[in-house]
């Protein structure tokens, strides 16, 4: 297994260590909310184990992935609401 995997976060590249969160790339590429609420409230990772919600992104494409559940992969396209 490689050391480290390249995917991009709201169209900018990042080489994130191999076995990290979804999550933790977003966070890694200076993101700290994930998407936006009904009213507009920025909204981050709450619970880290997939129960709140809040984490959810975009990952090729695919709408509310929960970010806080899913292993990066080599190049996957990960967009917040931001």
């Amino acid at each position: 297994m490689p050391e480290t995997i390249q995917l991009s976060v709201n169209n900018h590249a990042l080489i994130v260590p191999a076995g990290s969160l979804v999550s933790t790339a977003v966070f890694l590429a200076d993101q700290l909310a994930f998407r936006r609420s009904v009213t507009g409230e920025a909204r981050a990772p709450l619970c880290g184990m997939g129960i709140c919600f809040e984490c959810r992104v975009t990952i090729n494409g695919e709408a509310h992935a929960r970010s806080c559940q899913i292993v990066c992969q080599e190049g996957m396209e990960i967009r917040t609401d931001e």
